[in-house]
């Protein structure tokens, strides 16, 4: 099973506790898949919405193909996620009841098709965001010290 990630989305890690992760299929057109094929999409500001039954994404960034002619696409318009009913029956229901979000945080290529992988997520305060910036920092000296002692 060959998986190629094309992008990923950092800031839904620093913003947000990721506890659930699912994969999703995407609904594209053929100069949409192309663009993202040569790596030019963003998930930087996009997020996931579930509407009449279906799930979307809305302001996932994918730039025009540059030989798609007039066939391209809006970059930001909102694409069509594919998921089970019960999978999105679930996903509704954790939503609403326990006020949790839907953020992409991967988006990948699995057996030659385009899929995202969304994350059921709890917003983080501000000092939670520091707290996981100091253990960051901390896990990179430790890192540093332990190589240093490697090469002496």
């Amino acid at each position: 099973m060959s998986i190629k990630i094309i992008a990923t989305n950092k800031k839904a890690y620093h913003d947000y506790f990721i506890d659930e992760t699912l994969e999703a299929g995407l609904v594209l057109t053929g100069t949409e898949v192309k663009s993202l094929r040569v790596g030019k999409v963003n998930l930087k500001e996009s997020f996931c919405r579930i509407k009449d039954g279906e799930v979307f994404i809305n302001n996932m960034h994918v730039s025009p193909y540059e030989h798609g002619g007039l066939e391209n696409p809006e970059p930001t318009r909102m694409r069509k996620l594919l998921l089970h009913k019960t999978e999105i029956a679930k996903l509704s229901r954790k939503v609403d009841e326990k006020g949790l979000s839907l953020v992409p945080t991967k988006i990948y290529f699995k057996e030659g098709r385009a899929k995202l992988e969304i994350g059921l997520a709890r917003g983080k305060k501000l000092h939670d965001k520091r707290e996981t910036l100091k253990r960051k920092e901390a896990d990179r000296e430790m890192a540093k010290a332990i190589k240093g002692r490697h090469q002496e």
